[in-house]
């Protein structure tokens, strides 16, 4: 499928889209602390989580941060023509708002706020992302994700 060009794609500021959902479980919160060295008993000891507020294991923060790339591959959003490569580049506003209990399921709501051309082949792309949780009334963090897009 042919995809757009960077120039199509700045005509897009405003659109949105959204991921699939995607379970979080409890061994994917356990591997997690695994490669952060983050064993906080709230999120890897469920006997001891249970007897909190949150009623069982959570997810890290940085874990559903981390899953930014794995729903922006499942949004739907438009492939960019000649991409040579795309990086991080940082975010804006992050918040986490809302634990994501080990089970739930959680995806990406992404909205287009801007893409400027930084210098010659060379783009900013600033995207607003939203983490729902299933079910939940308030989402497990926003942001605004800024990514560089090479040309």
């Amino acid at each position: 499928m042919a995809g757009i060009t960077i120039a199509e794609r700045a005509e897009q500021v405003g659109s949105e889209n959204v991921s699939d959902w995607v379970e979080v479980t409890q061994a994917m919160i356990d591997r997690f602390a695994e490669a952060t060295g983050d064993y906080q008993f709230i999120h890897v000891d469920p006997v001891r989580a249970a007897e909190t507020p949150f009623g069982g294991t959570i997810a890290h923060g940085f874990l559903t941060l981390s899953l930014l790339p794995l729903f922006a591959a499942t949004a739907g959003q438009p492939a960019i023509d000649g991409v040579r490569m795309a990086v991080n580049y940082g975010s804006d506003t992050l918040r986490f708002l809302n634990p994501v209990p080990s089970g739930s399921r959680v995806r990406g709501r992404f909205k287009l706020l801007e893409i400027v051309e930084k210098r010659p082949g060379q783009w900013q792309q600033t995207t607003h992302v939203t983490v729902e949780i299933e079910g939940a009334d308030r989402p497990a963090l926003v942001t605004d994700w800024i990514g560089l897009i090479f040309v």
